[in-house]
């Protein structure tokens, strides 16, 4: 197994990372905030995993123990905090995966929180990623049109045929990102929804 953090580090454990790095918070404030998000869409959430993950992260150094909420009748609850290792492995994980398009899956959660990125950092990772994108569509769009020449059965193209599609849609959305992006068009950045009312609210929901 790799020593590399950023290579150990799961969706889940990004998830929690991602989380913690918005203020120092309990598994259980966790699950809720990322349930009241439909992270679901992203990866499967369950307590048990992420109780497992947090210990994981904790073993290396990524997170911390601040506290034990012992209030009321509840069953005691411990609040977690990010280190600065883990930041800078959070950072390295969501460059290296939203640059790339070699993991779908991973890029969804690298997408979904790329706001931990500075504005520039995360232009420049998608710019990368363009670069690969418009090679894979070359690649598919040309490989169509030469199948096609040779008379290759239109059954056996479709699978092609749909990939190449969806790759022009994405390089679509993607120059549209990053026209919205380099025209400052909405905030951005890790405390750019801190002190709304909506983001208020919903973390004080989870920790009820």
């Amino acid at each position: 197994m790799s020593e590399d953090p950023v290579e150990r580090l799961t969706p889940m454990g990004v998830m929690a990372l991602a989380l913690l790095r918005e203020g120092d918070m309990h598994p259980y404030e966790m699950v809720r905030l990322m349930r009241a998000r439909r992270d679901e869409r992203l990866l499967t959430i369950t307590n048990g995993t992420l109780y497992h993950t947090v210990g994981r992260l904790q073993r290396a150094g990524l997170i911390d123990e601040v506290g034990i909420d012992r209030e009321g009748n509840r069953p005691e609850r411990t609040t977690y905090t990010l280190t600065d290792a883990g930041t800078e492995v959070l950072i390295d994980w969501l460059r290296r995966e939203l640059s790339s398009v070699d993991h779908p899956a991973e890029f969804r959660i690298a997408l979904a929180e790329a706001h931990n990125l500075e504005r520039p950092d995360a232009i420049e990772c998608l710019r990368a990623r363009r670069v690969d994108l418009v090679a894979a569509h070359v690649e598919h769009r040309d490989g169509l049109v030469e199948a096609r020449r040779r008379g290759a059965p239109e059954q056996v193209l479709v699978e092609f045929e749909r990939q190449e599609v969806l790759l022009e849609a994405e390089l679509r959305w993607l120059d549209s990102l990053l026209d919205r992006l380099d025209a400052e068009a909405f905030p951005w950045g890790p405390t750019s929804f801190d002190d709304t009312e909506r983001y208020r609210a919903q973390r004080k929901a989870a920790q009820q």
